[in-house]
């Protein structure tokens, strides 16, 4: 089982304080990925040169886009399952993550689960964003499983290497996180089962043009 984490921030400036938040809120989603012992790898924005003016990846020919692209295209595609890390902006998902995700068609994505894990400096946990991310990453494939993961005063909660802060109740949180973490786990199993022995045939994903949601006439 492979996962990927996509941190959805890449300002690493301040204000606000503490800078990259996210990071911390990623780290703590890999310490219990760890424990349930599966492969993950962590999409950091800030490391990956994105073509500008933006041209997603499937607009390139065949082995033919930036290596960047390419690399994160082949880690997509040979995942499990996602689990998408987001702040709130304008009660709407991270512009840095939808501008990411964005290079990349359905087809990539499709017929594997994700897990939305939102996240705020204030009390909301950027649950609002996590309401819109839902339609977004059903619309790119990878449907969200029920249970989602919201932290509010996230600063509150990790120290910067994902570790809990002094005070917290680290076994509420723990269950808290493992509630979607077995969620994500299990289905990612089902999908990857079903994609090995091909015993319910899946329709072609959506790759390239609009026109493929189409109704006919």
């Amino acid at each position: 089982m492979r996962f990927l984490i996509f941190v959805g921030s890449e300002r690493d400036s301040t204000p606000p304080r503490p800078a990259r938040l996210g990071l911390r809120v990623a780290k703590a989603c890999e310490k219990r990925l760890t424990k349930s012992e599966v492969e993950f790898t962590t999409i950091d924005p800030l490391q990956i040169e994105l073509p500008s003016p933006f041209k997603p990846h499937f607009s390139y020919a065949r082995g033919r886009a930036p290596e960047q692209l390419e690399e994160l295209a082949d880690k997509i595609s040979n995942a499990d399952g996602y689990v998408m890390v987001s702040p709130e902006y304008n009660h709407s998902m991270s512009p840095a993550l939808a501008h990411l995700l964005n290079h990349f068609g359905s087809s990539l994505f499709s017929y594997k689960p994700s897990a939305i894990v939102t996240y705020s400096a204030g009390q909301w946990g950027g649950a609002r964003a996590a309401v819109n991310m839902r339609t977004y990453l059903s619309e790119l494939g990878c449907l969200p499983v029920s249970a989602m993961i919201h932290v509010p005063k996230a600063q509150e909660v990790f120290t910067e290497d994902g570790a809990y802060a002094s005070g917290v109740d680290q076994t509420h949180w723990d269950t808290y996180l493992d509630r979607t973490i077995k969620q994500l786990i299990w289905w990612g199993s089902a999908a990857k089962e079903q994609r090995q022995t091909g015993s319910a045939e899946a329709p072609e994903a959506f790759t390239k043009t609009p026109s493929q949601r189409n109704a006919p006439g």
